[in-house]
């Protein structure tokens, strides 16, 4: 293994750890449990699975990895605060949404190469890409990293409090 693809490696382990204690986490609440808010008059667990999910979704384009799966999720989860949308998905919905999202990109993440992870994602221009080669695809695989294990901090505040 080169250096390169350890790197990568070790950054899609990390990925693959966080979506499994994000998984082991929200997989294990039933709909009444995912009611349960990160603090009082804050979001819900709900709403932030079902964010994860939508902000995942749209990895798939921006990762060169084909169209989304369910651009439909956006308003209730991207585009609009908790409680802006009344009918959210069911538990079970959410799970199989969850798996199926994060399936794809794991599917997608096995057929890049190191060089494919340096390249750049799909909203940065040639131009601004050349001027800033940091915006490439291992970039948003970090940052969307960190970004589940952020949520799945505040996930955990609501679910230890249960």
């Amino acid at each position: 293994m080169t250096t390169e693809q350890s790197l990568v490696a070790t950054a899609i382990d990390a990925w693959k750890l966080n979506i499994g204690r994000a998984d082991t986490l929200f997989s294990g609440l039933d709909d009444a449990g995912l009611q349960a808010e990160v603090a009082p008059g804050r979001n819900r667990l709900i709403y932030l699975w079902g964010h994860l999910i939508a902000v995942h979704d749209a990895m798939l384009p921006l990762l060169g990895l084909g169209p989304r799966l369910h651009a439909e999720l956006d308003a209730a989860f991207l585009t609009g605060a908790d409680r802006a949308v009344a009918d959210l998905p069911s538990a079970a919905e959410l799970k199989r949404l969850w798996s199926e999202v994060n399936g794809a990109l794991l599917a997608g993440f096995g057929r890049f190469t190191a060089a494919d992870w340096a390249d750049k994602h799909t909203v940065v221009s040639a131009d601004d890409f050349a001027k800033n080669p940091l915006r490439n695809r291992l970039a948003i695989l970090l940052s969307r990293t960190t970004h589940v294990g952020y949520h799945l901090g505040q996930a955990r505040l609501a679910h230890d409090a249960d």
